[in-house]
């Protein structure tokens, strides 16, 4: 994987969002179809994130299902899920096993950074470049 490039797996679960990294689809393809691979050879780290749907005190205050709450996808920022949402989403708090299964059923989503080496956002500073 090139400096900067980040492919990431998205699973949208029945009250979160979860992504996990990993190094590149081609890999990751090839253990769907073998799994006898290490999964250690698939995943940039063995840590499974969550964008949180909802904050916390709107599930507080409504007490109810979140269907009105827009969802952040594979967007937003990043908490590593705690054990507890690993355990209610998928049954079992491994992450091995829940990486595993994010892989299978979870759309992979590959980005490239621009092409540009810098990034200025204004040249032409007039009298405030030092001459």
């Amino acid at each position: 994987m090139a400096r900067g490039d980040q492919t990431k797996v998205h699973f949208k679960g029945k009250d979160e969002d979860f992504i996990i990294f990993i190094d590149d689809v081609k890999t990751a393809n090839d253990w769907k179809t073998d799994k006898s691979k290490p999964l250690a050879q698939v995943v940039s780290a063995f840590k499974v994130f969550v964008t949180h749907k909802a904050p916390l005190l709107w599930k507080i205050l409504f007490h109810r299902k979140l269907t009105g709450y827009p969802r952040h996808g594979a967007q937003g920022n990043l908490d590593t899920a705690s054990t507890a949402t690993l355990e209610n989403e998928f049954g079992t708090s491994v992450v091995e096993d829940v990486i595993k299964t994010i892989i299978e059923k979870g759309t992979i989503q590959e980005t490239e950074p621009s092409n540009k080496q810098f990034a200025s956002k204004n040249d032409n500073m007039g009298s405030r470049i030092a001459h």
